[in-house]
């Protein structure tokens, strides 16, 4: 099967009438839980919070449940905030989310004791991937405070992990 092309999607979509292309919007709404949460975020100030809230809920659940014992799939906490970049078009809640699995992941190895080089390595380039995003966006100020505070809770950490944040965090915010 051939990939359809942007161009050939405008131009299908350009022999529909309005209210086949609301009928087909819809449709998409109601049956792909991305673009419902895409429309939320875009459309809605309330539904952009409870977008935010389900997807730190993802990466929360990933270390410290409700109830049970951390899973620690970075997997799937990392697939939140990618799923999230693709339907966000905040660059405030973006931010934000990536810092909360950083946060997070820090507050893990706190709690938990030391964990091992790939679990780091995946705090290390989301931490940095992060504070690039917050320079090019240019919110240094909102996120300097809780960025500051995840390389100062390093502190005491092995796998050369404190030193890779405070790399990130010197490159990035100072």
């Amino acid at each position: 099967m051939a990939t359809l092309t942007p161009t050939q999607l405008k131009n299908h979509l350009k022999t529909k009438s309005t209210d086949e292309l609301v009928k087909e919007i819809c449709e998409l709404y109601r049956k792909f839980t991305d673009v419902k949460d895409y429309y939320q975020t875009t459309l809605s100030k309330t539904g952009k919070e409870e977008v935010l809230k389900k997807y730190k809920l993802i990466v929360e659940n990933e270390f410290f449940p409700s109830r049970g014992k951390p899973k620690m799939r970075l997997s799937v906490a990392r697939n939140a905030v990618d799923e999230f970049l693709k339907i966000s078009i905040s660059p405030k809640d973006i931010a934000d989310l990536m810092i909360f699995y950083v946060e997070r992941g820090v507050e893990f190895t706190n709690a938990y004791g030391d964990i091992d080089g790939s679990f780091y390595s995946s705090m290390g380039s989301m931490f940095e991937k992060a504070l690039k995003y917050i320079r090019e966006t240019k919110q240094e100020e909102e996120f300097y405070t809780r960025s500051k505070e995840i390389v100062d809770d390093t502190r005491g950490i092995g796998w050369g992990f404190h030193d890779d944040l405070s790399d990130s965090f010197g490159r990035y915010m100072e």
